[in-house]
């Protein structure tokens, strides 16, 4: 039976989510890959319990994760049901809705009836009574922004989520879905961005409005696919997503591979790997809530925990780091 560390919490810096009474650890850890059938279940389980030992409280999932989709659900909910029923009152699990799950015209995208009811089939994989966070996962172009923000409202007054938050939505579309939440009782918690030194779409107007509304940030992929690590300075690794061509193109590695070698140097003269740096320079924006991982190895997860050890930049390291981008 698993028995996490007495001192879980000694270690982990926890950030207020907006204007929220939620906080959230610097680093949270997501089952996005790593966690399906397809992938060791006992070391996806050493990663869980080694998160939750560092102090990360924040799990977080979609209905599609996997491979195959909602495989990382069901891997999640074993270890709810086994190790982790008596701490669920010191995490924060989150899911989604709005990409492909199931076939027909009610199987993604927003409808009420496509979010009521993936969400219904998430708590069942996860074993869960409730998530804590329930995202739309992106903007559906045919239904209107108002069935979508209504479908997450009723979720929270069914008592099925505590809060809702919103992902892959630009600054525009982001502002209209805050307006609508604010209207119906249910403010949004938090947004989940695609954010990294080498995407910094969010820097031109997101981060502005999630500010001024008082709502969290937490990036997902800060390490741009595994480009933001030490896996490719030398050559392209065969398991690797690039060689698997897996998210992640060939082309695209050898395009960036000056740039990764440039930020490397600036992360070892730091005394920190590139991904190290990579999460501790997103952490430097008071904005930014947490940072969701993904870690294929406990080795891999305390490496990138590591990050918390130097947030500070001088203003050489941040004019190096310009200059390179």
């Amino acid at each position: 039976m698993y028995q996490p560390t007495s001192s879980r919490y000694q270690d982990m810096s926890y950030r207020r989510c907006g204007h929220s009474g939620i906080k959230l650890p610097e680093i949270s850890l997501g089952l996005w890959h790593n966690f399906g059938h397809q992938d060791s279940f006992e070391t996806a389980r050493a990663v869980v319990f080694k998160a939750f030992d560092k102090g990360i409280t924040h799990f977080d999932l979609a209905n599609n994760y996997g491979p195959p989709p909602g495989s990382a659900e069901e891997n999640f909910g074993k270890m709810m049901a086994a190790d982790l029923r008596s701490y669920r009152d010191e995490m924060i699990i989150s899911t989604k809705a709005g990409y492909y799950m199931w076939d027909g015209p009610y199987g993604e995208w927003g409808s009420k009836k496509y979010l009521v009811s993936s969400l219904d089939q998430s708590l069942k994989r996860m074993q869960l009574d409730y998530v804590d966070i329930f995202y739309h996962h992106r903007p559906d172009p045919d239904t209107p922004l108002e069935e979508t923000m209504m479908a997450l409202d009723l979720i929270v007054r069914q008592g099925k989520a505590l809060y809702v938050g919103l992902s892959n939505y630009n600054p525009e579309q982001t502002m209209d879905a805050v307006n609508l939440l604010k209207q119906l009782g249910t403010p949004c918690l938090i947004h989940q961005p695609n954010y990294s030194l080498f995407n910094r779409w969010v820097e031109g107007g997101l981060l502005d409005v999630l500010e001024r509304e008082g709502i969290g940030c937490i990036p997902f992929s800060p390490l741009a696919q595994g480009l933001l690590t030490d896996r490719y300075l030398q050559e392209i690794p065969a398991d690797s997503r690039a060689a698997k061509a897996v998210f992640l193109k060939e082309d695209r590695v050898q395009q960036m591979l000056p740039k990764i070698k440039a930020l490397n140097d600036v992360a070892q003269q730091r005394g920190q790997s590139l991904a190290q740096m990579a999460l501790a320079w997103l952490l430097k924006d008071t904005r930014v809530t947490s940072v969701l991982i993904g870690a294929s190895s406990v080795a891999q997860l305390e490496n990138n925990l590591g990050a918390l050890q130097n947030k500070t930049f001088s203003t050489e390291d941040l004019s190096r780091i310009e200059a390179i981008l």
